[in-house]
This record gives C-alpha cells, sequence and structure tokens, in this order.
C-alpha cells in the first residue's frame, strides 16, 4: 500500500488498493501536536497508549466468533476436544454450538439427547473452559427458533380460528358448535346481526357462466370443494364471464386458490355498453407454502370493489410465475377487507427480502353504503352461554344473525432444522410463562446435569435470525389489548376475518393495532423474556434481529431487548444489503458497543473460497458497523480417517480439515484489529431515519437518499420517546448518541402521541425533515386522536406547502418538507464527514473517542484507487493504523 499525505486541517491523498484505518490526535492552535515526553498527549497518554499496545497485541477480550454446528448428529468426543484445539490455535475464543440435523445427511450415531450426546455436550463445555473458550449455545435445537418436542399446543405459537354459524331468530339455539382444530382453546363466542342477504354472492343468483376454454367445466369454480379446481397453463389466461338477468352490484371480489403457489394479475371488469370496463385491478402472491411465512398456505385472496352494478361481469387472472390453480371464484355485494389475511399474519412476505414497503397497503375507499357492515357496537358477548364441549345454549333475537366461535390454534410451525427427537412446536413469542418453560426444558437442562465448573465459559444464549413465521393471539392477548389501547377488542373479532366492523378504516385501524401489539410483545415477552431469565442463570443473549422467514416484529424494538445484537452477510449475493444495517442500527440507539455479523455464509461452489476473497466483503461491513465478527461455519469433525470430513452446503468451511484452516491466523489478526477499533468511542453519523410506528417491519427506508459523504441510522418511535434529548440542536441518546437531522418517512399516519414528542424535540431544538401525517394508523382514541394529529401538523409545519415554503420554525429548531438531505444538510450548515473526490467506491466509517477521531476507510472496486479524501477533522494531525501488521505510521502535516 501506497500513501501520500498533505493533512492541512481537512485533505488526506491517499492511494491504497486496501483498507486503511486513520486516528487522528488534537492538536494546538499553531498545528503542533503538544506531546509530553513519551511523544503522546498528556490527557490522553495512558489512554492512548493502552489503544496503540491493545491494536498490536490483541487481547482475547476483542473476540472471533465461529458458528460450531453437530451435524445430524455426527459428533464425537475426541472430535469437540481437537476442534476447540484447533479453534485456539488459529485465535477462534468464541464458539456458538447449534445441533442441526438435515435429512438428506448421511445420519451418525450420536442421538440428541442420548447419554452418549450429554457425554459429547459436557466434555465439549469442560473443554471450552480449561481453553478459555467462550460458548453460546442455541437456545433449542435447530438455528430457528426457539422450540422442541417439550412444547405443548396449548404454549405453541397460535392464531384466531373461527367457526361460523348462520342463525335465524327467533328461537332456542341449543347445539354444539364445532371447533375447527383439535387443539382449540376458547377466545369468544360472539354475535352480530346482519341482513337477510349478508351471505349470497353472485354464485347464489344463477348467472350463466362461461369461461374461455381454460376451465373444461366452470362449475367447478362455485361448488364449496377446495380440493377441486382449475389449472391455468403458463402462459394462457383464466377468462370467466358472468351474466345475469338484472342488475347485481359488486363490493368485493374472493379468490380461492388450490394447493399450487403462484403469482397471478388479474381484474375484474363490468359490462358498460357493448364493452367491459375495468373496475379493478389486482394481485395476489402465494409463491411460497411455507408454514413459516403464513398458517394459512392457501389462503384466499379479497379484493375490495368499488361499488359497481351491471347485468354482466368478467374477471381475468393471469399467471405470473408458478402453477396457477383456482378452486373458487365469489363476486358478492357485501364488501370485505381487503388483504385481510395478509394483514392478520395469516399469510407473510412471500419471498426473504421484506423491504420497508412490504406491509404497507393502499387505504380501502370508503363505502358510500354501509349495507353488510357490522356495527361494533351491536356486537354481542355470549361466551357465557356456550361450555367448554362447545355447546351453545342461546335464545336468539329475531333476525338473521352470525355466530362465531374464536379461539386459539396452533400455527404448526416447529424449531428447524432440528432431528426428530429435537423437533417440536415453536413456543409462544407472546408469553414469557411459555418462553421460560421451553428454557427450562433445554438450556435448563443442560445447567441442572453439568457441574458449574466444568461449563465456566458457556455465557451465551443464542437466537438465530427469526424464520418461524408469525401469530396473532396468545392466551392474555385480550387483557394487554385493553391495556394498550384503552378500548375492548371483541367488537371488532370479526375483521380477524375479513370482516368489516364499523368501517373499512376502523377494521384496518384495529388490525394495525393487533399487528402493532404482536410486535411489542414478541420484543418484550420473548426476546426481553428469555434474556430474563438467561441472565438470572449467568448468561446474556445473543440475537440476530431480523427474520428472512415470516418476521411479525419490529426489528429495532426487536433487538433492542437483546443483551447483544447481530447481522449477517453472504460471501455473495443479497445477503446482508438489509441485515447489517439493521444490527448496527440498534447497536447504536440502545447503547450496544459490540455489533455481530454472521459473516461470510454462502451455498454451493465448496471449498472455492478463501480469505483473499472474503476480505473485501468484510471490509464492507465494517462500514455498515460490523464490530464483532462471527464466522460462518465451523461444522464438528468427528471422524479422523476422512477428508474434507462433515461439510455443509450452506457456509464456508472454517474448520481443522480446510487446507488453509492453519493458516488463517493472519486474516483473523487482521479482522481483530478492525474489530477492536471500530468497538472504541461513539458511531459519528448526522441522520436518523424514523423507521415508523408499522409493523411487522424489518429494515427501514433512507428516503430522501442519503448523499455522499454522510452516515445515518435507523431509529424507532420508542427510543425518540424515551432514550432521546436535544442538546446543541442535535438528537441526544442517552449513551451519547447523537444525529442532526431526524427524517420522517413517506407516509400519511402517525400517533399523536409519537408526534407530540416530535414537537417537543423540535421546541428544544431539533431538525425534523419530512411530510406531514394525515392521520393516526391505531383505532386508539378513534376521531380524538386525528384532530390531536391536525393540530400538531398544523403548529410542526405551519405554512409550508413543500414549493414556495418549505421551512417551519417552532422553538429552537425546525420542521423541513420539500428538500432533499442534501439542501437541508446545507441549510443547517452540516458539511461531509468524508468525500473521496472521484470514487464513490471508497466506503468509509467514523467513530469518535473523546476528542479523537478514527476513520476506517475500505476500497471496494477491483483497482488501486488514488483520491484527495476530505475528512471533517479540523486542528488534528492523522496516523495510520495498520490493521495487517499493527504497525502505526505518523502522517506529516
Amino acid at each position: 500500500m501506497k500513501k501520500l499525505v498533505s493533512f492541512k486541517g481537512k485533505l488526506l491523498l491517499v492511494i491504497a488498493s486496501v483498507s486503511v484505518i486513520f486516528l487522528s490526535f488534537v492538536v494546538s492552535d499553531e498545528g503542533s501536536v503538544k506531546r509530553d515526553s513519551t511523544g503522546l498527549l498528556p490527557s490522553n497518554v495512558k489512554a492512548l497508549s493502552e489503544l496503540q499496545n491493545t491494536f498490536i497485541n490483541i487481547p482475547d477480550s476483542i473476540q472471533t466468533s465461529v458458528y460450531w454446528y453437530w451435524v445430524s448428529d455426527n459428533i464425537s468426543e475426541q472430535g469437540v476436544i481437537k476442534d476447540l484445539e484447533a479453534m485456539k490455535k488459529v485465535g477462534i475464543n468464541r464458539a456458538f454450538i447449534g445441533n442441526v440435523f438435515f435429512a438428506e445427511d448421511p445420519r451418525g450415531k450420536v442421538r440428541l439427547f442420548s447419554e452418549e450426546w450429554w457425554k459429547i455436550i459436557h466434555t465439549a463445555l469442560k473443554t471450552a473452559t480449561k481453553l478459555n473458550i467462550e460458548i453460546g449455545l442455541f437456545n433449542s435445537p435447530g438455528w430457528s427458533q426457539s422450540g422442541g418436542p417439550w412444547v405443548k399446543p396449548e404454549q405453541s405459537m397460535r392464531y384466531l380460528s373461527t367457526t361460523q354459524l348462520n342463525v335465524k331468530g327467533p328461537m332456542f339455539f341449543d347445539q354444539v358448535i364445532k371447533a375447527p382444530d383439535s387443539n382449540f382453546q376458547d377466545v369468544k363466542t360472539i354475535a352480530y346481526q346482519v341482513g337477510a342477504d349478508y351471505h349470497l354472492d353472485i354464485n347464489s343468483l344463477k348467472p350463466s357462466v362461461k369461461t374461455n376454454g381454460t376451465a373444461n367445466n366452470p362449475a367447478i369454480l362455485n361448488d364449496k370443494d377446495d380440493s377441486t379446481f382449475v389449472t391455468v397453463k403458463a402462459k394462457d389466461s383464466l377468462v370467466v364471464d358472468y351474466t345475469l338477468s338484472s342488475l347485481y352490484t359488486a363490493n368485493s371480489l374472493v379468490i380461492k386458490p388450490g394447493k399450487s403457489t403462484f403469482k397471478l394479475e388479474g381484474y375484474l371488469q363490468a359490462k358498460e355498453g357493448q364493452g367491459f370496463r375495468t373496475i379493478k385491478s389486482f394481485k395476489i402472491d402465494r409463491s411460497n407454502d411455507a408454514l413459516n411465512v403464513g398458517w394459512d398456505p392457501y389462503a384466499e385472496g379479497v379484493i375490495s370493489v368499488p361499488s359497481s352494478s351491471s347485468k354482466a361481469f368478467r374477471i381475468v387472472l393471469r399467471p405470473v410465475s408458478g402453477k396457477l390453480t383456482v378452486a373458487e371464484i365469489s363476486i358478492s355485494s357485501t364488501p370485505k377487507l381487503e388483504d385481510y389475511v395478509e394483514k392478520t399474519g395469516a399469510k407473510m412476505w412471500q419471498d426473504p427480502f421484506p423491504y420497508w414497503q412490504a406491509y404497507q397497503w393502499n387505504k380501502q375507499p370508503a363505502l358510500k353504503d354501509l349495507k353488510g357492515v357490522i356495527d361494533p357496537k351491536k356486537v354481542i358477548d355470549i361466551s357465557n352461554y356456550i361450555s367448554a364441549d362447545g355447546k351453545l345454549k342461546w335464545k336468539v333475537p329475531a333476525g338473521n344473525w352470525v355466530v362465531e366461535r374464536t379461539g386459539m390454534v396452533p400455527t404448526r410451525v416447529t424449531n428447524s432444522p432440528a432431528s426428530p427427537e429435537g423437533t417440536g412446536f415453536e413456543a409462544d413469542k407472546m408469553s414469557i410463562k411459555h418462553i421460560e418453560s421451553h428454557f427450562d426444558a433445554y438450556l435448563g437442562q443442560i445447567i441442572k446435569r453439568i457441574p458449574a465448573e466444568d461449563r465456566k465459559t458457556w455465557n451465551v444464549a443464542v437466537q438465530d435470525s427469526y424464520e418461524t413465521g408469525g401469530q396473532n393471539w396468545s392466551d392474555l392477548f385480550l387483557q394487554e389489548f385493553k391495556t394498550a389501547y384503552g378500548y375492548d377488542p371483541v367488537p371488532y373479532i370479526p375483521t380477524m376475518h375479513g370482516k368489516i366492523v364499523g368501517s373499512p378504516d376502523i377494521s384496518d385501524r384495529f388490525l394495525w393495532d393487533v399487528r402493532r401489539l404482536v410486535a411489542d410483545n414478541i420484543a418484550y415477552k420473548y426476546v426481553a423474556g428469555l434474556r430474563g431469565i438467561s441472565n438470572k442463570h449467568g448468561l446474556k443473549t445473543w440475537l440476530e434481529n431480523y427474520g428472512h422467514w415470516g418476521y411479525p416484529g419490529e426489528f429495532l424494538m426487536y433487538g433492542g431487548q437483546s443483551d447483544e445484537v447481530g447481522g449477517e452477510f453472504w460471501s455473495e449475493g443479497d445477503l446482508g444489503n438489509i441485515e447489517n444495517k439493521a444490527a448496527s442500527s440498534c447497536a447504536h440507539i440502545y447503547g450496544k458497543t459490540k455489533v455481530s455479523a454472521e459473516s461470510f455464509t454462502c451455498a454451493g461452489a465448496l471449498f472455492s473460497r478463501y480469505p483473499a476473497l472474503m476480505k473485501q466483503r468484510g471490509d464492507k461491513f465494517f462500514t455498515e458497523g460490523i464490530n464483532n465478527t462471527l464466522l460462518h461455519v465451523y461444522i464438528q469433525q468427528p471422524y479422523e480417517d476422512m477428508t474434507p470430513g462433515v461439510n455443509a452446503w450452506f457456509g464456508n468451511e472454517f474448520n481443522r480439515k480446510n487446507t488453509w484452516y492453519y493458516d488463517m491466523d493472519v486474516f483473523l489478526q487482521y479482522i481483530k484489529r478492525c474489530n477492536m477499533m471500530l468497538q472504541q468511542g461513539k458511531y459519528v453519523a448526522d441522520i436518523a431515519y424514523f423507521i415508523s410506528e408499522d409493523a411487522p417491519k424489518m429494515t427501514g427506508t433512507t428516503d430522501p437518499a442519503l448523499p455522499l459523504g454522510y452516515a445515518f441510522d435507523y431509529i424507532n418511535a420508542e427510543v425518540i420517546k424515551t432514550r432521546t434529548t436535544v442538546k446543541d440542536g442535535r438528537l441526544v441518546l442517552q449513551d451519547g448518541m447523537n444525529y442532526k437531522i431526524l427524517v420522517l418517512p413517506q407516509l400519511e399516519t402517525m400517533r399523536p402521541e409519537f408526534l407530540q414528542k416530535v414537537k417537543e424535540l423540535v421546541i428544544e431544538g431539533a431538525v425534523v425533515l419530512g411530510p406531514k401525517p394525515l392521520r393516526s394508523p391505531s383505532l386508539q382514541n378513534y376521531g380524538k386522536a386525528d384532530k390531536q394529529l391536525l393540530e400538531l401538523t398544523k403548529q410542526l409545519w405551519g405554512n409550508i406547502d413543500g414549493r414556495s415554503v418549505k421551512t417551519n420554525k417552532l422553538g429552537k429548531g425546525m420542521v423541513i418538507d420539500g428538500m432533499d438531505l442534501k439542501e437541508a444538510l446545507d441549510l443547517v450548515k452540516v458539511r461531509p464527514d468524508f468525500i473521496a473526490a472521484k470514487t464513490d467506491s471508497v466506503l468509509y466509517i467514523h467513530r469518535k473517542i473523546d476528542e479523537n477521531s478514527i476513520y476506517f476507510l475500505s476500497n471496494q472496486a477491483e483497482k488501486e484507487q488514488s483520491f484527495n479524501a476530505e475528512f471533517r477533522v479540523n486542528g488534528k494531525r492523522p496516523e495510520l493504523w495498520n490493521p495487517v501488521t499493527g504497525s502505526v505510521t505518523p502522517l506529516e502535516g
């Protein structure tokens, strides 16, 4: 690496092909360093001397971790001893043990929980204690999430299910309402009155039904049998025409798929004159039928329709991908809640990347006619009239009534990938009681069976990325809901199954409240609950604060309740694009120093990667805040007579059977030095992007875009409300993290309680950029909340129109709208923190230790870069700290 430096205030010329660490020291007004006889600053002499010594001679406190997977029962006592000794030799000093299982792999002889397995886990912990290698144990068999055969159905993740009956009064109803599942647990039985035609759809009027030939028997689409269906070929479309003798008004459309996976595009048309007019276009995604992305794999697609009357309707369905099968089609005059399946969690995001927009839906238009809408004031709780066996004895008033027996049913998701002996229901993520029971049944047994002196370095309970889907109910959910929102959820239960209660807006707000409470509970009952019992037993928790399959939480609050937090990146591809910023933002705003990352995961091309190929990728994510590397993966090697041993398709082989394993100590020294430096001081960022109050949420959005030379974090409502003040015009968190501008997302919704806090911060001097919200997303204080919000927006946004007026001052601060982020930063006089002229392939991260600064630069181009660099540093002199060699070089000014 070449280096040529001219550092007079802020300019630096760098020629580099590798990553670089710069550390700057305070200088005098004349530009010379005020040093004592040792050459260091008197005020910092001890601290900086210790830092330099630590940089050269990395202590054990700077960990390099590894996932240590015990695969498909292929383990041995001597193997774990040799694995740990090999880890110690190259500098791996933390290992997370995960018992995973793949049916396609040759199965070993040591069954999970057998006496031999207990002997080996004891040996592993005892040997790690001897070698001073910290151990983490996954909190259940498999890597996701928290479950096992000890979890009973009534302790598992559950959702609200229903059995519905139509009853006409007056009469005395005396019969059993069958439970929808053998593991059903009653919640509430309710009744509500409806019109005589509430259940009727277009098929009840016996229309003439014709198709374009794709369906040989159109009657299949209305036979009330989901096992019969029409298959649409990949390049074809299904066209269904309905013709009636009189006008029919359409308000909703329901499409039930067969048992296949697909994406479709479609539209509903009404006949006008001699042609057809499209009244609604729509998309349905049923591309993933795994239970961890929804407990209803082949759920119906529900589309709201602008009220339209005609004698003829046409439906066109076109497959986009997969195998399109259609079991039932229903056009109804009764309005339904659009996308209720997705809004309740029955079907979650179908691919691994639920970006910020993933769980946002267009506002369903208000209805002109409330016919078919349930009045919440007239929903009757008749739970006192039903017995434990489901027999309802109720005097039905006159009229047409719907009776719903609602209760909890297991989502059926199990921990995975685990052996048959270790597989069972996932524990309820909204119950501390059930999480503690799960802990006692697995980790608790290890604590009981292995003497404390033999497990001194087992310090961590591990929670990997969340891959177990959602749930929308739990034992105490009704009471918790009332406490959280101040209103009774019972009258709104029909919305959980697509009915409209009050109005589409009211129904959507109720489901927003449900999703938000689910996210809050998962953070505070599951993550904080597991942390609480782990801490009680002397363990800390380590968590990846996101999930690629069916994540129902809010990633910042979720991670904030764990002792440690981690991200993830693969050797190639998109995995890492959102996970690491999610982890580092969480750590920064919740006051955590270490930010781990499951590093260099991969798939395929076995044994083709090596440290020189990995380094650049690792450096990239150092600049996103990762500072505690966790290698993926070390497979336990039980067989000394086999080479390359037991291997995996899903990770680089950081194990002793790999040819370069014992030569990677230099690579690990580099990683440790980078980790050590990036754990110093505080991260420097000017922008806090508010992620909104919506849930689920697995990432934020950088809109407007972040200009070059600035850094950011995502931030949530909880931290803003409880950990944020203002000092010297910057948002300051309790542990010292601070930001200049709070950026609001491009949304129309916000709760008034949160906006009130924003107002207080602005008055104190905060700068806020973004559009004003128009309404609350919640049903809490319905009507009153929107008025409060409107009054707050008048005060905060004043006369801003985003064109001629773009700022409004309030107290010591201001609100800005209609500017991009660079304009706003210029307005408040915040210069770029780092600029690499004529290149955007050099990434950076900046941390501050009191008066001193650390900059880590990474060249992400495949060639040497020469550039002028500008740092937001004045009156200081730089040194170059080389993490490859441990050398420290003063750079002359």
